[in-house]
């Protein structure tokens, strides 16, 4: 039998720069970059001050303890660490982690936790093991655009529901319940970052927290805690986790990148012990399993390092962080503009004057040598053109207050170019009159 040339399933005279477009699974169709990653490769740039990325600021840690404990751990025990490992994950830093949770209030057996590569992975793995195409995730409104591309990419529909300064709202997600079950479709959780929210700087109120485990609870909605950030809030314990009051209807996800180093990527779930046990079948299937080396590497840190002191570091360098980007914004931003302060994490939220596009301005911004990124990046529905988030974990004080003064000189041009021309009309594929899942950013009082 003669083989098909590749002319005839890819003519000469074909436009298509990807010939195998036609042969893709449909749920390649949700796999896109985010705007987040679009950024990088101009963002990197030495001369561009990014406030675009959060990308945790190792400076502070010891690097000749890391690097000991990692030169032992091959003396030692180099024959297992770089063996192959459980699906599950090595059971002495699945102890360690529920010392940390324990933090949180969080009271869990080491049996229960799944170590995954990063708490992205994990995210990853639970929309796989409970969503179909067509299920619905309610996610908060702006929501982690990692997590919108997991949901994405496996055919979620995302409802939003609506936040304030206090977190996400409990009568905003009752109506998101509501309105979902009343066109017929399935919610299989809610996904939300409770603690020094991503993007939008903010968490949930000590009061609310027994609210939203109520109604989720009242319409056997499952909850997804992600909670990257918990361990650094700036002049306050750890909050009290979702998970430490409600065993059976939260699954918590962590991670080590924010507190120790992301380059190991060790995260992990906590979950219901038979979801637990679909969490080892797909990490399985798609890794066979996390990586030793890292995993007992970030257990010899932990055992062999004052950890909790490494953090304590980690959240004074981070408060001076948010002291520079917030007391910049507040001397040189226009008037019009609103911004939260956060009292942890790593992120501003930034409402813009009205008629000022965030995307359609970014690329004066770059040009400017500053960047961030727009709000619509971290909304399913499009909207947030008025918003972006602006990073103050990884610059210099120095540098945040320099991005922020070429910000400020960006956007006074943008305010003069309205002046003269009047405002921009809406984006057409948003027009005005467009009904609306989500909100363009947290509410005003989160000024």
């Amino acid at each position: 039998m003669e083989s098909t040339p590749a002319s005839e399933s890819s003519p000469r005279g074909s436009t298509r720069l990807d010939s195998y477009v036609d042969r893709y699974a449909a749920r390649t169709a949700g796999m896109t970059a985010s705007e987040i990653r679009a950024l990088f490769s101009v963002a990197s740039r030495p001369e561009v001050v990014s406030l675009a990325g959060g990308m945790p600021n190792i400076s502070g840690l010891p690097l000749d303890v890391v690097g000991g404990a990692i030169g032992e751990l091959v003396a030692e025990h180099g024959a297992v660490a770089m063996q192959y490992g459980s699906g599950q994950g090595v059971p002495r830093l699945r102890e360690q982690i529920c010392e940390v949770m324990r933090l949180e209030g969080i009271d869990a057996h080491p049996d229960d936790v799944v170590v995954t590569v990063g708490s992205q992975q994990a995210v990853d793995l639970v929309t796989r093991i409970f969503c179909d195409p067509g299920d619905v995730v309610i996610c908060e409104a702006p929501s982690y655009v990692g997590a919108l591309g997991v949901f994405k990419a496996y055919q979620c529909d995302v409802v939003h529901a609506e936040m304030d300064a206090d977190g996400l709202r409990p009568d905003a997600l009752e109506q998101a319940i509501r309105a979902v079950k009343a066109s017929g479709r399935r919610i299989k959780f809610l996904y939300t970052i409770p603690n020094y929210h991503n993007p939008a700087g903010i968490s949930l109120s000590a009061e609310r927290r027994p609210e939203i485990l109520r109604v989720c609870r009242e319409h056997d909605i499952l909850v997804l805690e992600d909670n990257p950030y918990g361990l650094l809030g700036f002049d306050r314990e750890p909050h009290r986790a979702l998970r430490a009051d409600e065993a059976e209807g939260v699954i918590y996800l962590g991670s080590f990148s924010k507190t120790f180093a992301p380059g190991f990527r060790v995260g992990w779930a906590l979950a219901p012990h038979a979801v637990r046990e679909k969490l080892v079948l797909a990490q399985e299937s798609a890794t066979l399993c996390p990586p030793q080396f890292s995993q007992m590497a970030v257990s010899a840190y932990l055992d062999n390092h004052d950890w909790q002191g490494q953090i304590k570091q980690f959240r004074e360098m981070y408060r001076e962080r948010r002291d520079a980007m917030v007391e910049s914004l507040r001397d040189l931003m226009p008037a019009a503009c609103r911004w939260n302060v956060p009292d942890g994490g790593f992120y501003v939220w930034l409402t813009l004057p009205p008629g000022i596009d965030a995307k359609a301005m970014l690329p004066r911004a770059v040009t400017a040598r500053v960047a961030y990124v727009p709000g619509t990046a971290f909304f399913a529905d499009g909207f947030g053109s008025g918003s972006m988030r602006l990073s103050y974990c990884y610059p210099t004080p120095e540098r945040i207050r320099e991005g922020v003064r070429r910000l400020a000189g960006v956007l006074e041009d943008e305010l003069e170019l309205r002046e003269t021309f009047g405002a921009v009309p809406p984006t057409p594929h948003l027009p005005s009159s467009s009904p609306r899942s989500g909100y363009d950013g947290p509410a005003s009082d989160l000024t």
